[in-house]
């Protein structure tokens, strides 16, 4: 907006301002009225000003987001039929899911020159061997993630030794085109990890990977990892949190003196998500796509609005699929620059990586990542976060609408449920504790569906 419509303002001070809110509040507390501390220890303030203006110095992206379509492998041909139809229809890459081996002829014809994400549930190193060799036309992340399948389940796939030995092998094969490993921090947002464990967490988890990349004689390498982050409703921490790391990500590459690239694919949460009034479920990955669009994410994959009670379905596919087409083609919110120079974003973004960086310290400092896994402290952390959440839902401070706020009672879902939508525990022996995902919805849900 042109200068001149601003000259006949004179400019007010940080000290000005307060003053002006503290008059206004007629002798109520300034700190216990308007300022709010949040799970991440973060002091959310009534106004940002740039007397006070703090601010990261780095790279800052923009490139355009790509629109990515997720796709389960239940059957060859017609995994293969969805992606090229997705293609057809607005998605410009594809995530395969998969827990079994699968004819590659069958589920890649057809797709030459389209990125591919692989989230195989398996570990074969043969199989991923003729993956790599039949995807010479494209660019693939495989996102091996032997420490994310540990966290998950509790065990390696195979046990440390061999699991670590198939990726050092397969790490020889890493080029611009072909990204071995993958860093899955979605877990950690879907269990209940807040913003700054997530970003500290990332970090701790991938340098486990560093070094093992270090240890491969790999210094002068160039390649790409993939970091797969969910987003939450908590609109502008979620941006601050992946701009965030993408910044202490390059302070880390410093220290190892590597030239790694990053590609930061990202979902919606499921944390938040909820059987009833279920159609809300698209305003949340509405913003939370929003969120990982500014925020500098690379690749997006929405998800569905009932992918938590149906199986995957044409309607729903193409309306998650859309909601990212009108953001991009229709909104052009298409990357991070939106946020650059927002003193409230830059403000969060610089309070997340330092206490993100602080907890990365001290996990080092401890032992590393592993060390901590195996002596339980992440998962402890983690669930002490998700348990004060818990109450917060529970007590209505923190809302999901439709759910546990204005909630409608005759809404009914039992019949309409095809998948379980809730945990699935599991007495399996295990080598650590696993961190395990749930929503915050599940008990008031359950107790909904029994009444039914």
């Amino acid at each position: 907006m042109p200068d001149f419509l601003f000259n006949e303002f004179q400019p007010v001070t940080a000290k000005q301002w307060k003053q002006k809110i503290q008059f206004d509040l007629k002798g109520a507390d300034y700190n216990k009225t308007l300022l709010t501390t949040t799970n991440e220890g973060i002091t959310v303030k009534p106004f940002y000003h740039s007397d006070s203006f703090k601010q990261l110095d780095g790279k800052k992206n923009v490139d355009e987001f790509q629109i990515c379509q997720s796709i389960f492998i239940n059957n060859d041909k017609i995994a293969n039929t969805i992606a090229k139809s997705a293609i057809k229809r607005g998605a410009e890459t594809i995530r395969f899911k998969a827990e079994k081996v699968f004819d590659l002829k069958i589920v890649l014809n057809e797709l030459s020159g389209v990125d591919l994400f692989f989230q195989l549930l398996f570990f074969d190193d043969d199989f991923i061997s003729d993956l790599i060799n039949y995807s010479q036309d494209n660019k693939i992340y495989l996102n091996i993630d032997i420490i994310g399948n540990l966290v998950k389940t509790g065990n390696w796939f195979y046990n440390h030794k061999k699991d670590h030995e198939i990726v050092r092998s397969l790490l020889k094969r890493s080029s611009n085109n072909i990204s071995i490993i993958g860093v899955d921090i979605s877990h950690y947002q879907n269990a209940g990890a807040n913003t700054v464990q997530q970003v500290a967490y990332a970090l701790a988890h991938v340098n486990e990977y560093l070094n093992l990349i270090s240890m491969s004689g790999m210094t002068k390498q160039s390649f790409p990892i993939n970091f797969n982050f969910a987003v939450g409703s908590d609109y502008f921490f979620e941006i601050a949190k992946l701009r965030a790391f993408k910044y202490l990500w390059n302070l880390l590459l410093s220290e190892y003196d590597l030239k790694i690239n990053s590609n930061i694919f990202v979902e919606p949460s499921l944390r938040n998500k909820t059987l009833y009034d279920f159609n809300v479920n698209m305003l949340r990955t509405t913003t939370e796509s929003m969120s990982a669009i500014i925020g500098g994410a690379n690749t997006i994959s929405n998800i569905a609005y009932d992918t938590i009670f149906h199986k995957t379905n044409e309607f729903g596919e193409r309306i998650a699929r859309n909601q990212l087409i009108i953001l991009k083609e229709e909104c052009k919110i298409n990357n991070s620059t939106f946020a650059n120079g927002s003193y409230y974003i830059e403000e969060l973004t610089y309070e997340i990586a330092e206490k993100s960086l602080k907890i990365f310290k001290e996990i080092e400092k401890s032992g590393g990542f592993l060390k901590q896994l195996f002596e339980g402290t992440i998962q402890r952390k983690i669930k002490e976060n998700a348990m004060k959440e818990q109450n917060q839902f529970d007590d209505e401070n923190l809302v999901l609408l439709g759910t546990n706020k204005h909630p409608n009672l005759d809404d009914k879902i039992k019949e309409e449920l095809e998948l379980y939508p809730f945990i699935k525990m599991k007495n399996n022996k295990t080598e650590i504790i696993p961190i395990i995902a749930n929503r915050l919805a599940e008990k008031l849900e359950k107790e909904r569906l029994n009444n039914e």
